[in-house]
């Protein structure tokens, strides 16, 4: 039976000669007694309840913080390699740029270089073209020297035969 506040204030003592009667009295007051040590072991219970309760919710609230922190950590890190990806992208992008401009700077010379080679053995050519056109033409000069000598000579011979 589980006494209420409004049950003890409503509690009638029947009264006897002498007042009260003792048993009905000392019955009622080990009833609120046994009720007192129920209740005051039920709080005690709820508070160690409470208590593991706080402790557990402090231990997730420090399990939150710690994730929170691991979370951005992670983010940072990931935006650390982000940027870090970026900027090597960027360096790989200069690098190739570089080594192209040497590839086409050093194209573009020996391009140069080629056109002066042909340039140079164009004008070998023509000089040798010349060199041989004056040893050819030498060489016919005096093959008609030759053949002017022979004419003459045959000439010659014919006019100290007829002589």
């Amino acid at each position: 039976m589980r006494i209420t506040p409004l049950d003890i204030q409503q509690k009638q003592f029947p009264m006897k000669i002498r007042g009260f009667d003792v048993e009905e009295v000392y019955a009622f007051l080990e009833v609120i007694r046994e009720e007192m040590e129920e209740l005051l072991r039920e709080n005690a219970t709820l508070k160690e309840n409470i208590q593991k309760a706080e402790n557990q919710i402090k231990e997730y609230k420090d399990m939150e913080t710690t994730l929170r922190e691991t979370l951005m950590t992670a983010q940072q890190m990931v935006e650390d390699y982000k940027t870090n990806a970026r900027k090597e992208a960027e360096l790989i992008v200069k690098e190739a740029d570089l080594r192209a401009d040497a590839i086409l700077k050093d194209a573009q010379e020996k391009v140069i270089k080629i056109h002066e080679d042909i340039v140079d053995l164009k004008g070998i050519r023509r000089h040798f073209k010349e060199e041989l056109k004056r040893l050819i033409e030498g060489h016919l000069k005096m093959i008609e020297f030759d053949k002017e000598r022979e004419e003459e000579g045959t000439t010659m011979k014919g006019n100290e035969e007829v002589s």
